[in-house]
């Protein structure tokens, strides 16, 4: 990886052009892209890019054609800007945008075929079920071990997800997913330590690891409590750590997965890892992970920035 350093050079802004901001959107992520557009605007403001925010709504494509961009940095959250669809837009448009691309961005958001794509290429991730309607909760629960993560497929920031270990705990799990998502799966629980691997221009940056005193690491332990605790470096030996990175790049290529991302992974006690979810957008808050993986690699926000967007050219 070549980090883009401040400040840069106007044929670098010249070779970017006009970048869009595209922010807000309508899933169920809306304010925490809100956030993360708001603090890379900012960022483009710092390095002096000429830029434009275009909160996606109904108008999508007439708004970023009005706009009349060069590029696009993604800073959607969830369905319809994570899932494909408005990299689909942007390609119709062929105009660049950051991240993954079409395939890459719907596969990525569908945590079950994610899943199932991975134990095809045998990369580890734990033992899970598709849950419907009709599930023999009790049975279900005693062939994933007793205690599971129940997680709508195509949801984002730990939205509808629980931890459950009886029966009917199960059962009103699968009945709150089923709300966000017609699709929920039902994931063995791993007792250990949760890593986050942050993925930038083909490098994996140094692992972080997360702590909180929340049943798991919930939206509210990601986006509002101040006691959550971010462990960068994350303990692990020079060993264990190149094995997590390697995991989290071969995840990442695995998906198709291009530019930026991050990969989240579990260890067990005896420190074996496993593969949970890889997203394409990753949030880029005050609380957010890459931000902080890329300042311990010696970037500040505003590098991050502009590294993500050299990407795309």
């Amino acid at each position: 990886m070549q980090p883009v350093k401040l400040p840069v050079s106007d044929d670098f802004k010249k070779q970017l052009g006009r970048v869009g901001v595209l922010l807000g959107g309508t899933s169920s992520e809306r304010e925490i892209s809100l956030q993360s557009g708001a603090a890379v605007v900012a960022a483009l403001q710092e390095a002096g890019i000429d830029h434009v925010a275009i909160d996606v709504g109904d108008n999508a494509i007439a708004d970023i054609q009005a706009a009349k961009i060069d590029r696009a940095f993604l800073a959607l959250h969830g369905a319809g800007g994570e899932d494909g669809r408005i990299q689909a837009v942007l390609e119709y448009l062929k105009i660049p945008f950051t991240g993954s691309g079409v395939q890459a961005s719907a596969l990525a958001m569908d945590k079950l075929r994610t899943k199932q794509l991975w134990r095809g290429v045998n990369l580890s991730t734990p033992e899970f079920a598709v849950l419907t309607a009709n599930s023999d909760w009790s049975k279900t629960l005693a062939d994933l071990g007793g205690e599971v993560m129940v997680k709508p497929a195509h949801e984002g920031s730990s939205i509808g997800m629980a931890r459950v270990k009886t029966a009917q705990e199960l059962a009103d799990a699968y009945a709150n997913a089923e709300k966000y998502d017609g699709s929920v799966i039902a994931e063995s629980l791993i007792v250990g330590s949760e890593f986050t691997v942050a993925i930038l221009d083909g490098e994996a940056l140094p692992p972080i690891k997360l702590e909180t005193d929340h049943t798991f690491y919930d939206f509210n332990a990601k986006y509002i409590a101040n006691d959550t605790r971010y462990i960068c470096p994350c303990g692990l030996s020079m060993e264990k750590e190149a094995e997590l990175k390697a995991l989290a790049l071969a995840a990442f290529d695995a998906v198709g997965c291009e530019g930026w991302g991050r990969v989240d992974v579990m260890a067990d006690k005896s420190l074996n890892f496993y593969l949970l979810e890889v997203n394409t957008a990753p949030g880029m808050t005050s609380h957010s992970l890459v931000p902080m993986a890329a300042k311990v690699r010696g970037l500040s926000f505003s590098e991050l920035v502009l590294t993500i967007l050299r990407c795309s050219l």
